[in-house]
């Protein structure tokens, strides 16, 4: 069935319709069956007092009223045989194609019968029934109008309400639901304005704690920076050996991470600003592989294709996945440029459940491999900062495929479709700037 019919606005007018018919339903067959007694049996009296004058001038030998007789024709048979029998009765029944109530008694051993016009109780009865069918019709209308505008103000709010649960999912801590009825103490509250309130109170206790683990990172990083400062230089001064280099390696370690909680920080804020320009992906995604000084095979599928990005994001980001292809992955790692689109896969075991399902978590890795989780948090958050899609997934042949899509630059009608702006172009870049040197 159509997603539409699982709404609540599609089951409450089916519901209301539904119930409205049954009741229209119900009280029809209810005043049908009471005016429809009453009139037959208005009627019915009507045709037995004829029927008794009838009879009346029968046994007195006098002259029977017109529509009056002895088994006149057009008498129902089954009316004939009671009369025959020695019993009373009335039925309605057609003759010469009108309604008509007979009336029949005994009369030596044949039956007397009279008959009196029945159309204007039958138009009385079909006038009614219409009145009910209309009057039935009116009233669902105008309950499912009235039903709908009630129901359609909750959903209303109920979809407000989700839609500010998923920008808080989406990371916008400051999207609030506001209900009006929550905002007044006196005002009664209904189900769904408790559910925003509810939903209010989660989002700014969620915004709390995250702003106060990200004031953590930011601080700790920040105390960290002077410390670790004197303690390279005192490094530098230790005398060559394998102590001097054990210690060196872990202040550079130790700085390394540093710098990696600021730059979370500075993302966690989201006041990162980015500095867009046009470049050509396939020399970019090379200069990258270049500088990272590793082993790494370069596939460039369909025609060139320019992109609108922060390159200096854009090489952090690719620098990193290429760091954690080789760091927790296996040989060979291959990069491949298709159009705007930039995919970076080892050969190893491929990505945990959890980082293919919900993304990368700081601090979390798994299998015992060496890393604290920031390399691949950073490389998702410039991701995001500079308007690209990152994707970590696992090819159905084993090994992590990393999947970065940009998005593509479309030309102005002043500009030349080659490449680059009329009057000059460089590397690829709008304006014919020299790019600057890779920074990680």
């Amino acid at each position: 069935m159509p997603a539409w019919t699982a709404t609540l606005t599609w089951k409450s007018a089916v519901f209301i319709t539904v119930m409205c018919c049954v009741l229209a339903a119900l009280l029809g067959v209810l005043v049908h069956t009471a005016v429809t007694r009453q009139t037959v049996g208005h009627a019915r009296e009507k045709a037995l007092t004829r029927l008794a004058d009838v009879t009346a001038a029968y046994e007195a030998g006098e002259a029977l009223p017109p529509r009056s007789g002895i088994d006149p024709p057009g008498l129902p048979a089954s009316l004939r045989e009671l009369a025959v029998a020695g019993e009373r009765g009335t039925m309605v029944a057609e003759s010469l194609g009108r309604p008509t109530m007979w009336a029949a008694a005994p009369a030596d051993g044949r039956a007397l019968a009279t008959r009196i016009d029945y159309s204007q109780s039958a138009r009385t009865i079909n006038g009614l029934d219409g009145a009910i069918i209309g009057s039935s019709l009116l009233a669902i209308g105008a309950t499912l109008l009235a039903g709908g505008f009630a129901v359609t103000r909750v959903t209303r709010r109920l979809h407000q309400t989700a839609r500010v649960a998923r920008r808080i999912g989406a990371g916008d801590l400051d999207a609030r639901v506001d209900d009006p009825r929550t905002a007044d103490p006196t005002r009664r509250q209904d189900e769904v304005a408790i559910v925003a309130g509810a939903l209010d109170t989660m989002a700014s206790a969620l915004q709390r704690k995250l702003l106060a683990e990200q004031r953590f990172t930011a601080d700790v990083a920040h105390e960290l920076r002077t410390p670790l400062t004197g303690l390279s230089a005192a490094a530098e001064l230790l005398p060559p050996g394998r102590p001097s280099e054990l210690v060196q390696d872990r202040v550079r370690t130790m700085r390394a991470l540093t710098e990696d909680l600021l730059e979370i920080s500075r993302l966690d804020t989201r006041t990162e600003q980015v500095d867009l320009d046009v470049y050509e992906l396939a020399p970019l995604a090379r200069r990258v592989v270049s500088a990272s000084g590793t082993e790494v095979g370069v596939v460039e599928d369909g025609p060139p294709v320019r992109v609108e990005t922060d390159r200096r994001r854009l090489e952090r980001v690719l620098g990193n996945l290429i760091s954690n292809a080789h760091r927790h992955g296996r040989p060979p790692v291959v990069l491949t440029v298709d159009g705007p689109e930039v995919t970076v896969r080892d050969h190893g075991g491929g990505f945990p459940d959890y980082l293919t399902e919900g993304g990368p978590q700081r601090f979390r890795t798994e299998g015992g491999s060496k890393g604290h989780g920031l390399g691949l948090t950073i490389a998702a958050g410039q991701a995001r900062v500079m308007g690209a899609r990152l994707v970590f997934e696992n090819a159905a042949d084993g090994g992590a495929v990393a999947r970065l899509t940009l998005p593509e630059y479309v030309p102005r009608e002043d500009e030349d479709e080659e490449g680059g702006q009329r009057g000059g172009k460089g590397d690829g870049q709008r304006g014919g700037k020299e790019p600057p040197g890779l920074r990680s």
